[in-house]
């Protein structure tokens, strides 16, 4: 297990080093002369960058001082992102340089064509040419050996070059403007979605119920007390019935987060704000921040229910609590409840969904995915969850996947906009 491992991390190294290595031909060396300052400036912006991502990582899992975290994540995550984009900059222009060549090749043969003198008229005899007649062409005056004039075609070295260089310069441009937006996307705050969720059970008493679903919030080094706060105020604009923070709320300690967490004691709901864990809770001391948001006045639900009015909510622990003997315990939850009431389930990870639905569940809040953070990573996400975003139907019970309200490791989104979800329950009695 430790050499299959070990081999699978050299492969993705010697990946990760051949793909730095050619994204700096492409972009730095194919693009200059010779030798110098420009080649030696990608050296460092491509090594510096990475070293700044590591440092990051590092810093965050290992509880360095905070300031020092946040010294490195803001470089250090935003390069991962534009790394990550460059590469397919350069990949996509892998595809584009031998169109882009034989365009100019075409060109430059038409240049040439056009350039090609007309005939000579037939020499006058040597008895009748006056002296001031100009001697004939010699050998030496090809027009291949002029300078081409301006406008004209360009030798192979140059179009090697010109291609280099504006596919180059396009797939930078492409890369800082996608990551450029897609941070923006992030930090003016999420937007809300609206969802209507019809429930067989839900009676009519509780048609139009209103759920502010909130995860992934990822409060941390990049994402501090302003992003809470455009959190809550989003959430109380929705004037919710209940509140539910579905996990991945912070990424670190309460030491260090606790002042970035503090907004969250404004949420305001008729009937409160529940909360469960996430994955990143376990990195980041589960156990203190449970007791942090009961002090800022939300409700845990640690493997519990509560009977609301009109239907049970229960909320389990994520899976990532096994590692500590605090894993989701389903039948705790939801073992003895009345299964003639509707219920509502509060469980970070999707996969959870068929553990919902042996127990009876009509729906499950989840979040985790963040619908892929950056396109590609869609693809992959969507092969690791059942749902990836959205709502799906399993059987009787029904699963809703937040695409989350922040963002983790790049502070940026590409192709899977944050979100903060108002679910509204129908009866279908009313």
């Amino acid at each position: 297990m430790v050499i299959v491992f070990a081999l699978a991390a050299l492969l993705v190294l010697s990946v990760v080093v051949v793909g730095n290595w050619w994204m700096w031909r492409r972009l730095f060396r194919d693009t200059t002369r010779a030798p110098g300052l420009v080649r030696r400036v990608g050296v460092v912006v491509i090594v510096g960058g990475w070293a700044l991502t590591i440092g990051g990582l590092v810093a965050e899992r290992t509880g360095a001082p905070f300031w020092l975290q946040q010294v490195l994540a803001w470089p250090g995550f935003l390069w991962l992102a534009l790394a990550m984009y460059l590469m397919l900059g350069v990949l996509a222009g892998e595809l584009v340089r031998p169109l882009l060549r034989r365009w100019l090749e075409r060109r430059a043969r038409v240049g040439e064509a056009e350039a090609v003198p007309a005939p000579e008229p037939e020499p006058v005899p040597v008895a009748a040419a006056g002296p001031a007649d100009p001697p004939p062409p010699s050998a030496t005056d090809s027009p291949a050996d002029s300078t081409a004039p301006p406008g004209g075609p360009l030798a192979a070295p140059t179009r090697r070059l010109f291609v280099s260089r504006v596919i180059a310069g396009t797939a930078a441009a492409a890369a800082v403007g996608t990551v450029g937006y897609g941070t923006y996307g992030v930090l003016r705050g999420p937007k809300v979605k609206r969802v209507t969720v019809p429930l067989a059970k839900l009676p009519r008493a509780a048609h139009g119920y209103r759920i502010a679903v909130v995860s992934d919030v990822h409060l941390g080094p990049v994402l501090g007390r302003g992003f809470a706060q455009k959190v809550v105020d989003t959430i109380n604009g929705t004037q919710p019935d209940l509140i539910a923070v579905v996990g991945d709320l912070v990424d670190g300690s309460v030491k260090d987060l606790g002042p970035a967490a503090a907004p969250l004691a404004g949420l305001r709901a008729r009937h409160g704000a529940y909360f469960v864990t996430g994955n990143h809770e376990y990195f980041s001391g589960a156990e203190q921040w449970i007791e942090e948001v009961r002090r800022l006045g939300l409700r845990p639900l640690e493997n519990a229910r509560t009977e609301l009015p009109h239907f049970d909510l229960a909320g389990v622990n994520d899976v990532a609590g096994e590692s500590e003997g605090q894993g989701p315990d389903f039948a705790k939850a939801l073992g003895d409840r009345d299964r003639a009431r509707a219920c509502v389930l509060l469980a970070h990870q999707p996969v959870q969904i068929h553990d919902a639905v042996d127990h009876g569940v009509d729906l499950q809040l989840s979040g985790h995915t963040h619908g892929g953070q950056l396109w590609p990573g869609n693809l992959v996400a969507g092969l690791a969850n059942p749902t990836l975003a959205g709502l799906e139907r399993y059987g009787d019970t029904q699963l809703y996947v937040s695409r989350g309200a922040g963002a983790w490791g790049p502070p940026t989104r590409v192709g899977a906009e944050s979100d903060i979800t108002v679910i509204e329950l129908a009866s279908r009695q009313a």
